[in-house]
């Protein structure tokens, strides 16, 4: 499924393990009962982050300061989250002012955008009760308004409570004493979707779903029952329309199936009713073999790495399987419990797609003409005669602004033919180019077999030779002051590689550079452990301009000569033999952990607040009251002594400190009870058993009553109660 209906955003820009991620968040209320979500998220996802906060409903302040915190973050997201009412300042004015504020609020967004080096989620919360309809409207009209721009993304309310429940989410109380509408149960939903939404822009894609047959994608063995008696009950159907929403997003459907091959496609064959039929599927393997081999046979189909993969499957054993022996497959079984799946789906992160443009819808259909390309080629008795009747059409063209999300997508999935493998968002492209820093080219190809749609992405600047540059092998020192068109980013995709594209593009740039009375193309590669086929390539045409680098190697190409380059049916070039870096190993979340256990807000609650050293059963209330002031005041350890405020806590914190004893002892503190320069932990939690006792007021006129007699005093008023008690 599309994730929460985002209509435009950017892609990856780096991948998030191991770097520093800093949420900046400006908000129209008091914000900071997420910060311990977002914490949370991000030790589960091992992505060290800094979350920080604008001042209090300085959003305006926030959008136009060069300086503040959303211009100065470089990596992270910016975070806006507006409620509605907070937008009239709190004076009793119609709905009409409320929308045009809410108008002025998008007008800044887009104004500051180009101030900004990440992307920016405009997050819409749950309005007052009274609110709810006239927020319906503004998030439908808002969900318009951002619709194509790019460096934006839109999350509703509406949106996160279909995924995140909450029944309450409004807490009077901590609104009256510190503008914190929320609770913290719905902070955890609010926290999650973003951190989620977090993931899925930052994430390494994956492009193939590899489904079983018996008894996941339908109900039976059909090989035993026989593929008219299987049968589609409510989980399997779920499952089935969640997989053909996948495959309209982008995915690539595949089956890998222990079966006999007729028996399934007859399966197919005698139930049309099915969601998915065999023309959602793009590869199959249906056989024996061992599910670890189908699915790298399916993967050399396909020219897709193993880690893009998903295995779907109702049996743990075959997932283990695959887990065990080519554990870059992400192998998802599914619940025992069938009524579980469909919510399982949901929320395994793996399936979410924030960006999903005309090329994803298209996908499946693009590899299928690749597929028939490969079939033909390989059967073909002669190359130059195939390729002469290939019909090929290669156009390549300035990037037009409506391109700008598919070319940033590219650079986040294309690993193989890609010469740098910089990853970039859309913002960030659109603002190199506005800047005149680069130029963007994009390569759109087609051939008898069909359109394959925008394949391919050129960046590149021109640029003059410094001084202390040596002249580019074959050129004299003369030509060499001309000057260069340095290559930023060149890639295509792999399903139209092996028809002469990249001879095109590049014979373009070397025309491009005479056209400006440049000598030269600079092309650096930098390695991958992917990118081997652009590395073959460049050293093809350029073996003799091989220079190496410390990342790799730099190919100062004549532009006469690139002009002029034309494939031939020769063989390759063997590439030199080089040492090929070797990706980190990429530790991935638990995304079956997360759907099972992290899935709804009171579970993200609980795990927030759970501790190994602290467990519930048994705490007396001085214990679980020390739990939440550590959490409040990032304390280890608190003693019954401790002062709140000599610890670190301030207003923010007090308000808090009252909500969360409200939630988690029903006792209503008020601003006196904990604003006093002498209370301790231990005080405080006597305080609070009084209250749960009876009435708090009276029990603290008593103690002090009693704590003002003598002892004799106190045995006398004892005895008058019960004559009978001895006090000696």
């Amino acid at each position: 499924m599309l994730w929460l209906g985002v209509q435009a955003t950017s892609p990856l820009s780096s991948n998030l393990e191991g770097m520093q991620f800093r949420f900046a968040i400006s908000a129209t209320f008091t914000a900071e009962p997420i910060e311990p979500v977002l914490s949370f998220w991000g030790r589960q996802l091992d992505v060290p982050c800094e979350i920080r906060f604008a001042p209090y409903n300085q959003i305006v302040q926030t959008l136009t300061d060069p300086a503040g915190e959303f211009a100065a973050n470089q990596h992270g997201l910016n975070v806006l989250l507006i409620r509605l009412e907070d937008l009239v300042q709190f004076d009793a004015v119609t709905l009409a002012r409320m929308e045009a504020n809410l108008d002025e609020v998008i007008r800044l967004v887009r104004e500051a955008l180009p101030r900004m080096g990440v992307p920016l989620i405009f997050a819409l919360c749950p309005p007052s009760p009274a609110r709810r309809q006239f927020a319906h409207e503004m998030a439908l009209r808002i969900e318009t308004m951002l619709e194509g721009t790019p460096g934006i993304l839109y999350l509703s309310h509406e949106e996160i409570q279909q995924l995140y429940p909450v029944d309450e989410p409004w807490n009077e109380e901590g609104e009256r004493l510190g503008r914190i509408p929320y609770t913290e149960l719905y902070f955890c939903a609010l926290g999650t979707a973003l951190v989620r939404l977090m993931h899925g822009l930052f994430s390494p894609p994956f492009k193939v779903i590899a489904l079983d047959c018996d008894n996941t994608l339908w109900k039976g063995i059909c090989g035993e029952d026989g593929p008219q008696a299987v049968t589609l009950d409510p989980a399997r159907r779920a499952l089935q329309e969640f997989m053909k929403e996948q495959q309209q997003s982008g995915m690539l459907l595949a089956m890998a199936s222990k079966n006999n091959e007729a028996d399934v496609l007859e399966t197919f064959a005698k139930h049309p009713e099915m969601p998915l039929q065999l023309h959602h599927f793009v590869a199959w393997r249906l056989n024996w073999d061992a599910k670890s081999a189908n699915l790298s046979a399916l993967g050399n189909e396909l020219s897709l790495g193993l880690d893009s993969f998903i295995l779907a499957d109702d049996n743990p054993k075959e997932c283990a399987e695959v887990a065990e022996s080519i554990p870059e497959v992400l192998a998802l079984a599914l619940p025992a419990e069938t009524d579980e799946i469909p919510h399982f789906l949901d929320h395994v992160w793996a399936f979410d797609h924030v960006l999903v443009t005309e090329e994803d819808r298209n996908r499946s259909a693009h590899y299928k003409t690749a597929l028939e390309f490969g079939r033909e080629l390989r059967q073909a008795s002669n190359l130059e005669s195939f390729m002469s009747t290939l019909e090929l059409r290669v156009q390549i063209k300035p990037c037009e602004p409506g391109e700008l999300v598919r070319v940033a997508q590219l650079t986040e999935r294309t690993n193989q033919f890609n010469f740098t493998t910089m990853r970039r968002t859309a913002a960030e492209i659109g603002g190199l180019l506005a800047s005149g820093k680069l130029e963007c080219l994009t390569v759109d190809v087609s051939d008898r077999f069909g359109d394959y749609g925008l394949t391919g992405v050129v960046l590149f600047r021109p640029l003059g030779w410094q001084a202390k540059a040596p002249a580019p092998l074959g050129l004299s020192p003369a030509n060499a002051l001309v000057g260069q068109l340095e290559i930023d980013t060149l890639l295509l995709s792999c399903r139209v590689l092996g028809r002469g594209v990249e001879h095109r593009v590049l014979a373009h740039l070397g025309q491009v550079a005479l056209q400006r009375g440049l000598s030269t193309v600079t092309a650096n590669l930098r390695l991958t452990a992917k990118n081997e086929p652009a590395r073959r390539f460049l050293h093809e045409v350029g073996a003799r301009f091989e220079q190496e680098t410390e990342s790799g190697f730099c190919y100062r190409l004549p532009a006469t000569e690139m002009s002029e380059l034309r494939w031939r049916p020769s063989m390759e070039v063997p590439a030199a033999r080089v040492k090929t870096p070797q990706p980190a190993p990429h530790k991935r979340p638990d995304y079956a952990h997360i759907a099972r256990a992290l899935s709804t807000p009171m579970q993200i609650l609980n795990a927030v607040r759970r501790n190994p050293a602290r467990e519930q059963g048994g705490e007396n209330t001085e214990a679980r009251l020390a739990r939440i002031w550590s959490e409040l005041l990032k304390k280890p350890a608190i003693a019954a002594s401790d002062n709140f405020f000599d610890l670190g806590g301030h207003s923010l914190l007090a308000v808090l400190l009252i909500v969360r004893v409200r939630e988690t002892f029903g006792v209503e503190l008020t601003i006196d009870d904990v604003y006093s320069a002498n209370l301790t932990l231990g005080e405080l939690a006597a305080r609070i058993e009084r209250n749960q006792m009876g009435d708090g007021a009276v029990y603290d006129a008593l103690y002090k009553e009693i704590d003002a007699l003598s002892d004799d005093e106190v045995k006398a008023l004892l005895a008058a109660e019960d004559p009978g008690v001895s006090l000696s």
